[in-house]
């Protein structure tokens, strides 16, 4: 498919093509973007009728990335083209989209109908377009709020990856410590172990506590939409991952908190993962000016390591014992779900792409 005004003409990049690949490169290399085809699906490109390179656009699932016009060509029809063009297509798959854009180019997106959601100055601004919303999420909350007689309502969010002790841990003390826990777990598919998975072994794991309220986080809280960051394999802290960590906790903060009149977040130390470090980091800057108290509980640990230091409980861990066929190791980090999950044949497809894969989750 593609589009035609009296200006300008569009095509659909072949990736693979070393000519087109060097050909957006050096375009958006100009404008001062650094582009990886390894972060989109699909890439185009606009053209006047001189021939001369007048933008382009990408996408990454739902996501709209390197979108980026000449400068000469800022004041003509382009932009709103290569938008509307990347958005009418990935809304015939989804039900909304998302843009991760500098703060100063959002006013450009509002104009086509965008709203934005969040701004990490001075690198994001995020927003989003579509059939759904955040107000969406909203009401979906909103179904799931429970009355309360106190104050004290406390929030966390967790992956589990899979659930283990130091899960428990965690969810047992803020359960014991408020009238109300929401318990926010991850729902993007990225971990080792499934979104429906992880759920089914913390809802089993935590039957007993009956004042937590299991909620699915969606797309804005820790997706990779929002904090994509969380997902990579590589772990170095930089601007952007802590960037996108602000993004997520603003997203908690302005839509989710209110919502639920979330008082206090838990936490984990964070011993392993630079990753969740930098998010903690961000809670601690943002949640309190918005009346939400975060609070770091130390992590759970087992006994004793080889060092004479205390073997803190971690998912890593566990998934390191099963890449090594080394499971009865860290037995005692397995709630009873899931050590009877992974020592049954329904875990077996899991444990064989853990051992076949690399990287972090």
């Amino acid at each position: 498919m593609t589009f035609e005004d009296t200006d300008f003409r569009q095509e659909t990049l072949d990736l693979d093509n070393p000519f087109d690949l060097k050909l957006v490169k050096d375009f958006l290399a100009g404008l001062g973007f650094e582009f990886d085809p390894v972060e989109v699906e699909c890439t185009m490109i606009v053209y006047n009728l001189k021939g001369e390179l007048v933008g382009t656009g990408s996408h990454l699932g739902r996501i709209l990335k390197y979108v980026a016009v000449a400068p000469k060509f800022r004041d003509t029809t382009a932009f709103a083209l290569i938008v509307t063009y990347m958005t009418e297509k990935l809304l015939k798959i989804y039900k909304h989209t998302f843009v991760f854009t500098r703060p100063e180019n959002s006013v450009r997106f509002r104009g086509l109908g965008f709203t934005e959601i969040a701004t990490a100055e001075p690198l994001y601004a995020l927003l989003e377009f579509g059939f759904e919303s955040i107000f969406t999420f909203q009401d979906y909350l909103k179904a799931l709020l429970v009355p309360v007689k106190t104050e004290n309502v406390a929030a966390m969010v967790v992956n589990c990856n899979p659930f283990t002790n130091g899960h428990k841990f965690l969810i047992e003390k803020a359960a014991s410590e408020n009238e109300i826990l929401y318990l926010f777990v991850v729902e993007e598919d990225r971990s080792a172990f499934p979104f429906a998975v992880r759920w089914e072994l913390i809802r089993k794991g935590i039957a007993h506590l009956k004042n937590v309220v299991m909620i699915k986080g969606g797309m804005y809280i820790v997706s990779g939409a929002i904090f994509p960051s969380y997902f990579l394999k590589h772990e170095a802290i930089n601007d952007v991952m802590q960037k996108q960590a602000e993004l997520d906790v603003k997203t908690f903060a302005n839509y989710v908190v209110p919502v639920l009149g979330i008082k206090k977040r838990y936490v984990g130390t964070e011993n392993y993962c630079k990753v969740t470090g930098a998010y903690n980091l961000a809670m601690k800057a943002i949640l309190p000016s918005f009346g939400v108290e975060v609070i770091e509980v130390t992590r759970k640990a087992s006994g004793s390591g080889d060092d004479n230091l205390p073997d803190y409980i971690s998912a890593s861990k566990v998934r390191k014992a099963i890449k090594h066929d080394q499971l009865e190791s860290i037995v005692d980090f397995l709630p009873d779900s899931t050590r009877e999950f992974l020592f049954s044949d329904a875990s077996l497809e899991i444990r064989q792409k853990i051992k076949a894969g690399t990287g972090r989750h």
